[in-house]
Formats: structure tokens, sequence, C-alpha cells
């Protein structure tokens, strides 16, 4: 693994303890440039992987609590007059920060959603017929509360295929809650953090990581999975090709923290569940079964090249 990079999941493991893997598969999703999706109850960490996240590598972080008033102007900035040189100036919004916590994304109207999830996709707005670029890198990281929760409005398939990834926190194991129970400074420990990577060295990961080797066998293999999901009894919708080009994406990203320059199918292994659960739509009696496992269970029928 690139020492920077290994300094970022040390860091960032300081203040979210017993989360290596969510880390980890946070930090791939940086590296492939895709925008990440955390799907939990409230105060499992989801503020703190991404504000930690942030601080570790030395990029502006902005914060945006989507509630059910919320505007699409309150995120992209909106144009004002300005009386003393009789001019209209553009005030940007929260939106224009490298790192965005989207808090509570399905708590936001359908419209409000869409006003980020534009630029999550193109990188840019659009305000009264005027287009601003976005800065690089540009990292979106959105939590979701279960939508059994009271007040929330569920995000389309096509708005959920936009996130390149998604992740669960879950409960922390005891040992780890106790010691957080131990350490009631979480806050004041992401307040003192120093950057550990600068910008200009993420950037060049990134491209880094995009140079990874994939075999022809390997892309075969991905193909296999995503066709697998496709021909899914238990699934009502398939892996769309934007999903499968995610897979590829993040496993090169995975096996540039391996400090390799290949691709190997454990990369795609490793991935291929948070890539994939949220783009999946279960179909009639299997609603109940979780996406992971479904997942997981195809990747078992497929053969390994």
């Amino acid at each position: 693994m690139p020492q920077p990079l290994h300094r970022v999941l040390d860091t960032v493991g300081q203040v979210v303890l017993g989360k290596e893997r969510v880390i980890r598969l946070a930090v791939t999703c940086l590296l492939a440039r895709g925008h990440l999706l955390l799907e939990d109850i409230p105060g499992i960490g989801k503020t703190t992987l991404a504000l930690s996240l942030a601080r570790a590598v030395g990029l502006q972080f902005g914060r945006i609590q989507f509630t059910s008033d919320l505007l699409p102007a309150d995120i992209t900035g909106t144009t004002v007059f300005n009386s003393k040189e009789q001019t209209f100036t553009f005030r940007p919004g929260p939106v224009f920060r490298q790192v965005i916590l989207a808090d509570e994304i399905n708590r936001a109207t359908p419209k409000t959603q869409s006003a980020l999830l534009e630029a999550m996709g193109e990188g840019q707005v659009s305000v009264e017929g005027v287009t601003y670029r976005l800065p690089q890198p540009f990292f979106v990281v959105a939590t979701q509360n279960p939508l059994e929760q009271y007040g929330t409005f569920p995000l389309p398939e096509s708005q959920l295929d936009r996130f390149f990834m998604s992740l669960r926190m879950d409960y922390p194991a005891r040992a780890v809650e106790k010691d957080l129970l131990n350490r009631l400074d979480t806050r004041r420990r992401i307040d003192s953090m120093t950057p550990v990577l600068k910008t200009e060295d993420l950037l060049r990961a990134q491209n880094e990581a995009q140079q990874v080797r994939v075999s022809d066998p390997l892309l075969e293999y991905v193909l296999d999975i995503v066709w697998a999901t496709r021909r899914s009894e238990r699934l009502a919708m398939g892996i769309s090709p934007r999903g499968a080009q995610a897979v590829v994406m993040a496993a090169k990203a995975w096996a540039y923290l391996d400090g390799r320059d290949y691709c190997q199918p454990e990369d795609v292994q490793a991935v291929a569940p948070s890539v994939m659960r949220h783009r999946l739509v279960s179909r009639g009696e299997y609603t109940t079964l979780r996406r992971e496992q479904v997942v997981e269970e195809l990747l078992k029928s497929v053969p390994i090249p």
C-alpha cells in the first residue's frame, strides 16, 4: 500500500474505531472518484467517518443537513443583487467544497435531492443559465436513514445508481463500544487531526489507481457476475453497465491500496457487495433478504477464473 494512504487509514481508524474494512472501502471510493452512500440508523458514526476522512486528506469540508423544507438553492447557491454596484453576484452554496456530507439525504424532497445528484454526476451546477465548475477532487458522502423511519423520501433506483458505493456501518463490537464509552472526546480528536495527505498527492493517487491493469479473463469474470444479477429469479433489476464499470474501477482502487499494479479476482470479490448492493431490486417474496446476502450468494455461484 502507498505509504501516504496507509497513514490516512491509520489516522481515520484512530477516530472511527473497529471499522477498518468500512474505512478502507470509503478510501477506495474516494480513489475511484466515486460518491459514497452510508445507510444505517442514526448515531452509528456515519458523520464521524465523513468528517475524519476529510480532515485526514486535508480537503475542504461542507455539511448539508437535509430537511423537508430544504430548497435546491440552499445547496447550489443563488444569485443576489448588489445594490451598490447595480449588478447580480453569484453566492456559492455549500456544495462548493471538496468533501460534502449530505446528512439524511432521504429527508429532503426529490426536487432537492436531484440538485445534489446533478452536481455529483456532472461535477458542475447551473444557476440561472450560468454553469459553475465544482472543485476537484469532489467527494460526496451521503447518509440515509432506514426508509421505515418517519419523514423519509426514498431515493429512486435511477438516483441510487449515481452513488458509486453503498456501505453499512452496523453496530460496533461490544469491546469497541466500551472503548468509545471510555473516551467521550471524539469531536476533540477530529478537531485536532492534521492532514496526512496533500491534495496533489490524492489527485496523483487517483490517476495512478486507474492505471492498474485488468486482464481480459477478469473482465469476463465481472461480466459473469453482472449477468448473473440480470438473470436471477430473486431480482427484479440487475446491475447496469454503469454498475459494471464501477465494479472494475473499485477493484482497481482496492488493488492499488494493496500496492499492486494489477487486479485479481479477490479484488472484485472484496468490492462487489458494496458497489452492487444499492443497485439491486429484489423481487416479490425475496424482498426480506438483505441485498448483501444476495450478492454474496451470486459471487459463490460464479466460477472464479
